[in-house]
């Protein structure tokens, strides 16, 4: 989409580096339920192909950021909002180096989100309000 605004564009890579991420950790997840030896081998295959089935989900949403597509804006902001209360509790545990990043880009994928240029590129400058 040639007149996609920064923001659109801002919240695509967001989504888009929280998608990899959970690709990779579910990946990692993965290897080691295979090399190592699990408590609960069914719970750790199960946390690696929800790791995995997530992240391509976020991709796919990104990707649909990317296009402009109006039905990406919603799961975008819930994914935002769901990785707020996961950064505070990183942070509140003490893993402070994962939880501020996280929490950081929770917000800047919100603010792209939610911000009026992304909004006429997703919705137009319609007025809906009007009945002719």
């Amino acid at each position: 989409m040639p007149n996609r605004p920064m923001t659109l564009t801002v919240a695509a890579a967001v989504t888009g580096l929280e998608g990899v991420t959970a690709v990779i950790l579910g990946g990692y997840a993965g290897v080691e339920t295979v090399a190592g030896r699990p408590a609960d081998v069914m719970s750790s295959v199960g946390v690696a192909a929800f790791g995995v089935i997530v992240g391509v989900a976020l991709l796919w949403v990104a990707r649909g950021m990317l296009q402009a597509e109006r039905w990406a804006r919603s799961p975008g902001v819930l994914t935002q909002i769901f990785a707020i209360p996961v950064a505070v509790t990183l942070i509140q545990s003490g893993q402070g180096a994962t939880g501020f990043p996280l929490i950081a880009l929770a917000l800047i994928g919100l603010v792209a989100l939610l911000s009026p240029p992304t909004t006429r590129a997703l919705y137009g400058d319609e007025d809906t309000s009007s009945a002719s």
